[in-house]
């Protein structure tokens, strides 16, 4: 297995200058494609807007390779639709977006839900909390697509400042996602980020896979991806660093709690108890427990819901 590993590594991981913007252009044009950028965003007024901006002007005023950003909105309290719209993005209300089927809290129904608002052949995620920002997030996942038709879907990999230090950010990747993917689906162990948000793929592989409501996606789209196409159509891309804000040790408490269940779902699928997870802070008499219900819930394979197949037919 460590020998497929690193082959895998050693043809399949690039960094973003082996594709220059002027290649993955002349791919683009010769093959027709079009590319859908996709920000999920929850209250992220003060990075969305600049994000969409970057994207506007470098891959859609400068070049086209980008024919249309989205922001789905998944229930922000704060500005971040209005700012978004005003640097340039279509913003889509989650709720809005297949309402026979209600909404639940969480990023994997969000990036599930665009699918259906979007029209790109290759489809880009963009986590909304990015901070100084560069395209080259979004040119180096997306060219290998357009440039490589065996390649179905792109990981980008890069560096995670956490307080000064180099590296040491991803900390439920580290401590939870990266051990998992070892122990249990070691042929993903090249990827450096597997859980980063940052991702493209090809529309025909997004609308055949099942997707965890909540923090669980991106592991579970690796996993599911990896027994769908295989080990050689999965590649990552090194895009340099990433900066973002970082959440603090109960909330990546949830989340680990989250890629435990996505990771057991796919390990063991029969009758297992809808999990929860019981967390402490201090209050004023001592410790007092909160307990958080931990995702659970799949959305299916979007090619098997109705209106997404009358869409594509009209």
């Amino acid at each position: 297995m460590l020998e497929e590993v690193e082959r895998w590594l050693a043809t399949r991981s690039w960094s973003v200058t082996d594709r220059p913007l002027h290649k993955v252009m002349a791919a683009k044009r010769s093959s027709g494609q079009t590319v859908s950028v996709v920000l999920p965003a929850l209250n992220e007024e003060e990075t969305v807007g600049d994000i969409v901006a970057v994207i506007r002007h470098d891959l859609m005023q400068q070049v086209p390779l980008v024919d249309e950003i989205v922001v789905v909105d998944s229930g922000s309290t704060d500005r971040t639709a209005a700012v978004a719209a005003a640097a340039g993005a279509r913003v889509v209300h989650r709720d809005a977006i297949l309402p026979r089927i209600p909404a639940v809290p969480g990023k994997g129904e969000v990036l599930w839900r665009s699918l259906l608002v979007t029209t790109g052949d290759v489809v880009c995620f963009i986590d909304a909390d990015l901070r100084d920002f560069s395209s080259d997030f979004v040119t180096g996942i997306v060219g290998p697509l357009l440039t490589d038709p065996d390649v179905d879907l792109v990981k980008a990999m890069y560096d995670r400042p956490l307080g000064g230090a180099a590296g040491q950010g991803g900390r439920v990747t580290e401590l939870m996602a990266r051990p998992l993917l070892n122990m249990h689906w070691p042929q993903l162990a090249g990827f450096v980020q597997p859980l980063g948000g940052e991702y493209a793929a090809r529309r025909s592989l997004l609308e055949q896979l099942p997707f965890p409501v909540g923090y669980g996606v991106e592991l579970g789209m690796l996993v599911d991806a990896l027994h769908l196409v295989g080990l050689n159509a999965l590649a990552q891309v090194d895009v340099g660093v990433r900066k973002h804000r970082h959440q603090d040790g109960q909330a990546l408490g949830r989340m680990s709690a989250a890629i435990y269940r996505t990771a057991q779902l796919r390990l063991a699928r029969g009758h297992l108890i809808r999990p929860s997870l019981t967390q402490f802070e201090r209050g004023e008499d001592g410790f007092e427990p909160r307990t958080y219900s931990v995702d659970t819930e799949e959305r299916p394979p979007m090619a098997e819901i109705a209106e997404y197949a009358e869409r594509k037919v009209a």
